[in-house]
């Protein structure tokens, strides 16, 4: 049960048309709009705020019930319970009574924050295929636009689990300065081979779709639901420990008329990821599923932060003084354990502080976002520490000190 209570989106306008947002690419978006959430207070110090980053297809609404949403007719009825309201809230492992957390959804997304479906100022019209690929740094970039609307000039921790640990890493390595714990879960440093595959399969079925129209499909009676349906079940093998997979593939077998023209499903795990691609085309966008799925694809910190070499990556990390906090699970096939190791061992050579913890699970992928009961102890004593080190820092420099009530 929530014990955030009902939340709603708040939204943040960044640039202009004069002073528009500059991608990577170089690029300009004459205007975005970050959807978001907090939770729990700032303190007078400024000195509690943690950024959470979601992963592949989730949103800014971690924790808490919010029916609303962004007011998109994507946001389902899954979408109304936070996707990590088990770890976020008052008494919970991320305690709101003792940190302000910050959620935002990406740039290039479909949860309120500028995307392919929104509409272009300069036309009037949704982005659709005019909409340019972004970046991990581009929406790491936005997210610090929302930092500094909110008043946090150095966050306490930056946290992420899956795609969201890439961004984790990335704003460490991009603005060393304004952060002090890093936790990436169930993460990695750059994209394997598999993964690689994985992802343009995923690609390549959506833009296939006859109904994708090279993305200009907002205004057309048809949608590119199937090449939806198709990379979600391409993706979802990869989340669920296949074991867990078949456990929860214990009901019916259910096949529309319309399914499979020519062939009858034959077992239930059929029938279970047909169901997990119907379910995720109600509550997704095809374009922005292209375009994040495009700056995953991209993501190298060695090459994008070290000229091509891994600690140099990593060295503002070291610099600066990072704590890092990584975890793996043992049974996860989209960021394998061996990714996390690559991590560990470029700490190692930094000498940067750090913990590294596997967790044991027969869920796969989704355990960080189901169990918190074995990931809270670690993060509450961690973060509980990192608070108590930085105040004390702050009183030793005679500088303001939060009255928030001590840990």
């Amino acid at each position: 049960m929530s014990t955030v209570g009902e939340v709603e989106t708040q939204f943040l306008r960044i640039g202009s048309p004069g002073h528009p947002f500059v991608l990577e690419s170089g690029e300009t978006l004459p205007e975005v709009t970050l959807a978001y959430e907090t939770y729990g207070t700032l303190s007078e110090g400024r000195d509690n705020a943690i950024l959470v980053f979601h992963a592949l297809s989730g949103s800014a609404h971690a924790a808490g019930l919010n029916a609303r949403g962004p007011g998109s007719a994507l946001w389902t009825d899954e979408c109304h319970v936070g996707w990590w309201d088990g770890f976020v809230g008052p008494g919970k492992c991320i305690d709101t009574d003792r940190y302000f957390v910050i959620c935002a959804n990406y740039l290039g997304s479909c949860y309120g924050s500028t995307g392919p479906a929104s509409t272009d100022p300069r036309t009037g019209r949704p982005y659709g295929s005019t909409f340019p690929d972004v970046t991990v740094g581009d929406i790491v970039r936005s997210q610090v636009h929302l930092l500094d609307h909110l008043g946090v000039d150095k966050l306490l921790a930056v946290m992420g689990g899956s795609m969201g640990g890439l961004m984790a890493q990335d704003l460490a390595a991009r603005f060393p300065e304004r952060v002090d714990l890093v936790v990436p879960i169930c993460s990695g440093l750059r994209v394997p081979i598999l993964t690689r595959l994985l992802i343009f399969e995923q690609i390549f079925a959506l833009q296939e779709d006859p109904s994708f129209h090279r993305g200009d499909y907002y205004d057309k009676p048809d949608k590119p639901l199937q090449g939806l349906v198709l990379a979600r079940m391409i993706s979802h093998k990869t989340f669920v420990h296949l074991e867990v997979m078949e456990e929860r593939a214990r009901g019916l077998i259910v096949q529309a008329d319309s399914d499979l023209k020519g062939y009858r499903m034959r077992h239930r795990i059929e029938s279970y990821i047909l169901h997990q691609g119907k379910k995720f085309a109600k509550r997704f966008d095809a374009n922005s599923y292209v375009k994040i799925l495009t700056a995953w694809q991209t993501f190298d910190m060695a090459k994008q932060h070290g000229q091509g070499d891994r600690q140099a990556a990593y060295q503002r990390s070291a610099d600066a003084g990072h704590h890092y906090l990584i975890f793996t699970v043992d049974s996860d096939v989209c960021f394998w354990p061996e990714e996390q190791a690559e991590i560990v061992d470029v700490l190692k050579s930094l000498g940067i502080d750090h913990h590294y913890f596997t967790v044991h699970s027969d869920k796969g992928h989704d355990s960080f976002l189901i169990e918190p009961d074995l990931y809270g102890p670690f993060f509450s004593s961690t973060l509980d520490r990192e608070l108590i080190r930085r105040r004390e820092l702050s009183r030793r420099a005679g500088k303001r000190v939060s009255f928030m009530p001590e840990i």
